[in-house]
């Protein structure tokens, strides 16, 4: 392809906007279009989706994963066969799944990329995942503005997997964060669990995986009463017990595998 390659952004909110405009400054020809912004600077506006994929090269669908299926719906009419439909959005594998079902027969393939950090402040250094028939497509095309995609060998649905088994672990440890600091507030005690938080993950290693895993199932009945003790204090401390509460029922579960739910 003698010409840069176009390069239509669906979705331009915080992400879409940031990646747009790498994109821009790295000299790629875009467009772009979101019901709720205005493109920035150097993005080609477009009136829908439809207008904005009728010449491009590649979609990047960067709104959200409610409307992800919206966005392929209406770009439908216009999007061109030989162009790659690569969305970027956070949604089940089944919803990336679906995109790529919608598209079969259509000589448009789907890659699905997980972007496995936040967007803002990286832009286009944000690491990405991407599965699908065309993934390494994606790639290549991104790979001439110098940005680097890790391509993993599955269908539409295996990059995000692995990004939300991830979520699971990371949201699940701020989620528990955020409920202990705040029952720490409750009580007068935030600075002290601060440093003490801190201190716990700055001695993490690999080898704990396994001890939380053993751990979390040979001591299941007592740490569930511990858990239980615990959401009951931050329920006098006026903090609603989610994460401790998620918890107990867990180990609950796990002191007893073979209880009806």
């Amino acid at each position: 392809m003698d010409r840069p390659p176009a390069i239509a952004l669906l979705g331009l909110g915080e992400a879409g906007a940031e990646i747009a405009r790498d994109l821009v400054a790295l000299g790629a020809d875009v467009r772009g279009y979101d019901p709720r912004v205005a493109p920035p600077p150097g993005v080609l506006p477009r009136a829908d989706e439809a207008a904005a994929v009728a010449d491009a090269d590649l979609v990047l669908s960067v709104n959200s994963a409610a409307d992800a299926p919206v966005a392929l719906r209406n770009a439908l009419p216009r999007l061109q066969p030989g162009a790659v439909w690569a969305d970027l959005n956070t949604a089940a594998p089944g919803v990336k799944r679906d995109l790529a079902a919608a598209l079969d027969g259509r000589g448009v393939p789907v890659a699905d990329v997980a972007l496995l950090a936040t967007v803002p402040g990286r832009g286009l250094r944000t690491p990405m995942l991407a599965s699908g028939d065309d993934a390494p497509r994606y790639a290549q095309v991104l790979a001439g503005f110098g940005v680097t995609v890790d391509v993993l060998d599955g269908p539409p649905g295996a990059a995000i997997s692995r990004k939300l088994l991830r979520s699971v672990f990371w949201k699940g440890v701020a989620a528990a964060v955020v409920e202990a600091m705040e029952g720490a507030e409750a009580a007068g005690l935030a600075d002290w669990l601060r440093s003490d938080i801190g201190a716990e993950l700055d001695r993490f290693s690999a080898t704990d995986v396994e001890v939380f895993l053993a751990g979390s199932r040979q001591h299941a009945r007592r740490r569930t009463a511990e858990m239980a003790a615990a959401a009951e204090q931050l329920a006098d401390l006026g903090v609603p017990p989610r994460v401790a509460a998620a918890a107990r029922d867990q180990l609950a579960a796990l002191a007893e595998p073979d209880r009806p739910a």
